[in-house]
């Protein structure tokens, strides 16, 4: 969500924060703002809207610093408007902050008691008056920072920078925080992603909760020193070396990320082959897989709760073992049953989903072995995981996920198979080459998609319908649409649509009905049904199939042959192909949609 980027070194500061910052738009704001020491002591710059704005105003007030911290803010509390951007500044102090500070309320009346008045409308600015009230009582940055992270409740990270000191400070709890250093140049950074920090730190560390970080340019040696809450030196974190190379944050020759990471699905999925079954994932896979349990928790949020419905089909089918794949938002407030000789299976891109966090902390609580399936390598799921699976999906920049989708359902089928003692089965790696070689032939015939986006793209609303296997994709083709498109737009099983929705259904509707052989009398006879109600039909099918051409107004027909598990993939992208294009022809900002962040990283 918010974007956070600091800065120490000996350097100009501005420019590599505001670069942080264009890095991490994808993460979605509404306002971007940046704070730096001068002679005369802190300066900030921030406005509502576009990072373009402030770097409009950077340029025409040309400032020089040493030391910067930068901001985009998604809103939680308070408008959206210059005054609540970040940075937050008083005579003292400069912070950034990423999370809620839940008990804001309580905590107020204390500051107002003792003279601190609060001039936006954000939670963040409790923590700036605090932070103040300890500073002048203690006479110490470190333990004002440190008494006052004590008394907030909620997820939340924060970056500080005191007047007058070369200085960066980070703390955190449940919410994305790393730190970077460039010791050939003598620069520290801070950041919310390790993504901005690309090309700047060579060495990247993660902080555990609680662990405050300094970081400090002009002192060799101990450039980020790291202390815990009782004011100790401690080695409560992880370094790793980065080494993902620029070009990969970049579009290339696409229009937008998003259709960039749509073409890349082919390649990755050939990459995970090599990864899992031939190369150095393979003990990973093996030993995630040796371990058996009698009933998975699957917790997940957006498109990778969607991607668990499928994986629930398939350690159902392939394992005959009991899931249960459920909202996170909701899983971890259902008191759920939980016993220790089950899994839960956590599913994230990012690694830092609030609510996947919390039902992972739940499920550990209550001794249940807790794997995941992320993408990003050091994550706080990752981290905090017994066992983890990287889906190798490379850095996705589109707020819609596409290409992680694809990685986080075929990472778990392959641990179904591991389970299973069948990843040396040839149909599998045969399977997952064809379906790759498969959405290359997708990809190649992305004409007809945009004709078919062309033709239904200004009608009133759209239902998915899908059976089996395909229901989780009706899902996924729906929230894909709602999120880059801003229509209606809903998903259903096929069966249900007699149960209420086919109400909606005039000739102003559009279904888009996945029609594949599993279930195929019973999804037909609900695709006829919305056609006698005179509703606009696309269908996604098998090819050469002429009673679905027949019936539907548009038909995608696509080659299943081989395809026994992962026919919803293949399905899937081309619902993908079909939102970006209705999306483009509407006109909406497709890599970054209004109101929606990459990773949620609050509840």
């Amino acid at each position: 969500m918010c974007g956070i980027v600091g800065y120490s070194g000996s350097q100009d500061a501005i420019a590599p924060v505001l670069e942080g910052l264009s890095r991490l738009e994808y993460r979605g704001y509404d306002s971007a703002g940046i704070s730096f020491q001068t002679s005369d002591g802190l300066a900030t710059l921030k406005k509502e809207g576009k990072l373009e704005n402030l770097k409009g105003i950077v340029a025409k007030e040309k400032p020089s610093s040493h030391t910067a911290i930068g901001h985009t803010r998604w809103a939680t509390h308070g408008k959206v408007n210059d005054t609540n951007a970040h940075p937050h500044q008083n005579e003292y102090f400069s912070i950034v902050h990423n999370g809620i500070i839940e008990n804001t309320n309580k905590l107020k009346p204390f500051l107002i008691e003792n003279g601190y008045s609060f001039q936006t409308e954000t939670d963040s600015e409790t923590f700036l008056n605090l932070l103040t009230y300890h500073y002048k009582k203690e006479n110490d940055v470190r333990v004002a920072i440190i008494e006052t992270f004590k008394m907030l409740e909620g997820n939340s990270a924060f970056v500080i920078m005191k007047k007058g000191e070369h200085s960066i400070w980070a703390i955190k709890r449940a919410a994305p925080l790393v730190c970077g250093i460039n010791a050939k140049s003598r620069e520290v950074y801070a950041s919310s992603d390790p993504y901005a920090l690309v090309g700047f730190a060579e060495d990247i560390y993660f902080p555990e909760d609680g662990v405050l970080c300094q970081c400090d340019y002009e002192s060799k040696g101990e450039e980020i020193s790291f202390f815990d809450l009782n004011n100790q030196p401690t080695t409560h974190y992880k370094m790793q070396q980065r080494k993902v190379e620029l070009d990969v944050v970049s579009k290339g020759t696409f229009e937008h990320f998003m259709l960039k990471e749509i073409h890349e699905q082919p390649v990755l999925i050939k990459k995970l082959i090599e990864f899992y079954l031939e190369g150095e994932g393979r003990s990973a896979l093996e030993a995630a897989g040796s371990k058996k349990f009698p009933y998975i928790h699957i917790a997940a949020c957006g498109t990778a709760l969607h991607a668990g419905m499928v994986l629930k089909n398939y350690f159902e089918k392939i394992n005959s073992i009991r899931v249960n794949s459920d909202f996170g938002s909701e899983f971890r407030y259902k008191n759920p049953v939980l016993n220790s000789d089950e899994m839960g299976l956590f599913i994230s891109q990012s690694g830092e989903t609030a609510d996947t966090l919390a039902c992972q902390e739940l499920c550990q609580e209550n001794k249940l072995s807790t794997y995941s399936i992320v993408n990003v390598e050091g994550s706080t799921l990752f981290r905090n995981c017994d066992a983890n699976l990287l889906i190798k999906a490379g850095i996705e920049i589109g707020v819609a996920s596409t290409k992680a989708f694809t990685q986080q359902v075929l990472t778990g089928l392959l641990l179904s198979m591991s389970m299973a003692g069948k990843l040396d089965d040839q149909d599998l790696k045969t399977e997952l080459s064809t379906l790759a070689d498969r959405i290359d032939e997708v990809l190649l015939r992305t004409e007809e998609i945009k004709k078919i986006a062309q033709e239904i793209y200004q009608h009133k609303g759209f239902i998915f319908t899908g059976r089996g296997d395909q229901f989780p994709i009706a899902l996924e083709g729906a929230l894909k649409l709602k999120e880059i498109a801003y229509v209606h737009a809903e998903g259903y099983a096929a069966g249900e649509l007699k149960h209420g929705p086919i109400s909606l259904i005039d000739e102003n509707m559009v279904n888009i009905a996945i029609v594949t052989p599993d279930l195929y009398d019973k999804t037909l006879s609900n695709a006829q049904e919305v056609k006698a109600r005179r509703g606009i039909m696309m269908i996604v099918g098998e090819q050469g199939n002429t009673e679905l051409e027949e019936i539907s107004d548009y038909f995608f027909g696509l080659n299943l042959e081989g395809l026994n598990k992962t026919q919803p993939v293949l399905t899937n992208v081309v619902l993908q192909l079909l939102s970006y294009y209705i999306a483009k022809l509407k006109g909406t900002d497709i890599d970054k949609p209004r109101n929606l962040a990459k990773s949620v990283t609050v509840e």
